[in-house]
This record gives structure tokens, sequence and C-alpha cells, in this order.
């Protein structure tokens, strides 16, 4: 279990991270985060719980979290750059995506990919959710509040999940130190973060990528669209090849990009 002392210590002298917002038990990491956000918490602001009752991915859907078995985190950021202003959720999809794969690579030695368009794979199962949420005071943006939950020792059983899903443990067959995998990922999003250049970013995240070429089915609430993934753009938006052979964008909002297979 993670002890307050030896968070701060460990993660002292980081900007991303400070201050620590401990939790043994909480509903949501991202809805505290929000609250603390609207209390004026600064920039680099982390709240970590050892259990979630309440986690949430992408639409809404439960994020599990059984005590002590995982990284929980949501931070506080306040973009100033107007590179990260102008598409904030996209490049911090990116950026958050890639800083945990390269966490996960630092610490377990596991090879890590990229699921458009923001979840983390490891041996192809899905072993990371990373969830963004941007708060706007007018047209401005406020805050940003960056979420991202690691099945580090529990992975979900296979009829409660949509894709098939892991944990660090299972794939690398030892145990995984979460406080060194929570040091070393706030290190490597801070990396990320300061540089932001737009450019390199869309580069490294495209690819990491799985499935490029492959057939794939992409579900949204008005159906599914079958064909092939062609490319993805620099705002971040897919562009399939559908089976009729025409060429579409598909932007995430509510998307979810499947293989034919996991649906059989």
């Amino acid at each position: 279990m993670f002890q307050p002392m030896t968070l701060n210590q460990s993660l002292a002298g980081l900007r991303l991270g400070q201050p620590v917002f401990f939790y043994r038990r909480i509903g949501s990491t991202n809805d505290e985060a929000k609250r603390l956000a609207e209390s004026g918490a600064p920039e680099g602001s982390l709240v970590v719980a050892e259990e979630q009752t309440a986690g949430r991915g992408r639409s809404g859907r439960k994020w599990m979290t059984p005590p002590g078995t995982a990284l929980a985190l949501s931070l506080i950021l306040r973009p100033s750059s107007p590179r990260l202003q102008a598409e904030q959720a996209t490049r911090l999809n990116m950026l958050a995506g890639l800083a945990v794969c390269e966490a996960i690579e630092a610490v377990t030695g596991l090879r890590a990919a990229l699921k458009w368009p923001n979840d983390v794979l490891v041996a192809k199962k899905k072993a990371v959710g990373i969830l963004v949420e941007s708060v706007f005071a007018g047209p401005r943006l406020d805050y940003v509040i960056l979420g991202i939950g690691v099945n580090v020792s529990f992975k979900p059983p296979p009829e409660q999940v949509q894709f098939p899903a892991t944990c660090l443990e299972a794939e690398v067959g030892r145990e995984v130190d979460r406080l060194n995998l929570l040091k070393v990922l706030l290190t490597r999003l801070e990396a990320r973060y300061r540089s932001a250049s737009p450019v390199a970013l869309y580069a490294d995240w495209r690819a990491r990528l799985t499935m490029m070429g492959e057939p794939v089915i992409i579900q949204t609430a008005t159906g599914d669209q079958h064909g092939r993934m062609e490319d993805v753009a620099p705002d971040g938006a897919l562009i399939l090849q559908l089976d009729s052979g025409e060429m579409v964008r598909v932007l995430a909002g509510e998307a979810h990009l499947r293989r034919p297979a996991d649906l059989t």
C-alpha cells in the first residue's frame, strides 16, 4: 500500500505530481481533481487513490480499481502554451499515451503499444485507460484533468470488458513496484509536456499505434462502420477506408475501435 510520506518523498522535485492528494478509497480521482481545480489547485496537483469505487473511462464506462492493485491517478493541468490550447484534449491524449508506454517499458521491459484513440495495450490486451476532461471558462481553456488507470496486478474478468484486458504483473511474471512506476510515468509525462512539439508528438504517437492497415470495426451510437485503418491525421482523426472503398475521417468522440475477432 502507498504511504503519504513515501509518496511525497518519492515525487519530490517533480513539477507534475506536486502537491499530492492521497486517498485510501475514493469514488473517482477525476471527480476529486475537478473539485480541487475549481478550488484553485495549481497545475501539477496530483490525486492518487488506492481504490476507486466509481472510476470511469470514455463514454462513462466503469473502470474497476480494487484496493492496491493499480495506479489510479488524475493530474490537474493548466496549459498556457498556444500549441496545447489549440487542440488540448487530442494532444494530451497523445502525450499521455506515449508517456505511459515509455514508463511501462522502462519499469517492466514489456513492449507497450497504443490503440486509437487512447488505450495502452500490452500483449495486444488493454492494460491502461486514459481519460482527458477539459473545462472552459467561456472560450478560454481553464484547466484539464488527465486521468490514468494502470492495471498492475488485477485484470478485469472477460465478461466485464468489451476489449481483451490484462495487467502488467500477469504479462511480466513478477511483482511490479507501483511507486517506481508512478514516478517514472510522471517523469516521462513532464518531459513530454514541457517540449509539446506538435510535429514530434504526432510522429511518435502514430508510430506506436496498432491495427494500422488491418480490417477494423468502428463502433458508434449510430451503428458500426467496417473497413481498414488506413492512417491517422495530426488532429487525431482516424482515416478509415470503408468496405465500399470510401475514405472517411472518424473523430474519437464516442467512437470505439475493434478488430473483427474481438466481436466473435
